[in-house]
């Protein structure tokens, strides 16, 4: 008997967690009964009483597990990290919110017995923010432009993956897993197939993104699989200094011949300087942000730690 995974990570999910491992459940049991299961909540270090729900699942249910982390690791290390210790042979990542729909597991298993390794979960439309709906279509086309590896448009990791591509994410070794770029890089390898869906709205709770949440992925998709920024700042870089070089002999020139009916005072030196100067802080700023990325995993400190596991003594 085939052996199906669903991995959910959560943080701060109290009216989450058990509703949605009822709901997983019943799909599992309904839809696919020919299945064994397993569900795995891995939790970023929870303060709202997520923990202690999840104990009482874990005690109602031995095939439901858990893992508590010692501290927050970020919306990225968890949730691969939770991936790599499933043991079905398909992992279904999915979020807590109800955001990704339970629906979608039958139809993700039925696209992976048909032989596709990776089943990519892909928002054609969104009931959350317009704004931020927005602000994100416009960070994917962008970064699937500037990247070399081709992006996967409103992807945002919830699929299924067969137990193959779990044991390849095991291989990487990487402290800064990026999912979604990694499926992107891979995925054609694994005959990955997509599946629109719409998301909805969460059932409860506040959502955990942020700007700077956003802007920590965006980076962190950036300086992973682009060199557009870094080429950038030495394309302008050059051009900018060409400028100042041909300023700068301009007025040598003005000088030499004394060319005093000219009289352009300290305007242009001014807004050189203003120019030069912001196009030097974006590009160093945006340096930092690349070096931030080598010193991680220069570093290379463990995906997450364990502080509990819960239903795992029979493996």
């Amino acid at each position: 008997m085939k052996k199906i995974s669903i991995m959910i990570p959560c943080f701060n999910e109290v009216e989450n967690v058990e509703p949605i491992s009822h709901a997983v459940e019943n799909i599992l049991k309904k839809k696919l009964p020919q299945y064994d299961y397993e569900i795995l909540f891995i939790d970023n270090c929870s303060t709202d009483g997520t923990r202690d729900r999840l104990e009482k699942i874990c005690r109602d249910n031995k095939k439901i597990k858990a893992i508590f982390n010692v501290t927050n690791f970020g919306q990225f290390n968890s949730p691969f990290y939770g991936m790599c210790q499933t043991t079905g042979d398909c992992t279904i990542c999915m979020c807590c919110d109800f955001q990704d729909p339970v629906e979608l597991i039958p139809k993700f298993v039925e696209e992976w017995e048909k032989g596709h390794k990776i089943v990519s979960g892909v928002k054609t439309s969104s009931r959350e923010n317009p704004f931020v709906y927005f602000l994100r279509t416009v960070y994917y086309k962008m970064i699937r432009n500037m990247s070399d590896v081709e992006m996967i448009e409103h992807f945002t990791g919830f699929g299924l993956y067969d137990r193959t591509f779990i044991e390849i994410l095991k291989q990487l070794d990487d402290p800064i897993p990026f999912l979604r770029g990694i499926v992107a890089e891979y995925g054609h390898g694994f005959n990955r197939v997509n599946v629109e869906y719409e998301q909805e709205k969460r059932r409860a709770g506040k959502t955990h993104n942020n700007l700077y949440s956003l802007y920590d992925a965006a980076m962190l998709s950036i300086t992973s699989y682009t060199k557009v920024g870094l080429r950038l700042a030495t394309i302008l870089g050059f051009i900018s200094s060409g400028i100042s070089l041909c300023v700068a002999l301009f007025y040598l020139l003005l000088k030499l011949i004394s060319w005093h009916e000219f009289q352009a005072g300290n305007a242009p030196m001014i807004i050189g300087i203003y120019i030069i100067g912001s196009l030097q802080l974006f590009f160093i700023g945006l340096l930092g942000e690349y070096i931030l990325n080598i010193n991680a995993r220069v570093i290379h400190r463990p995906l997450v730690v364990e502080e509990k596991r819960i239903n795992f003594e029979e493996e």
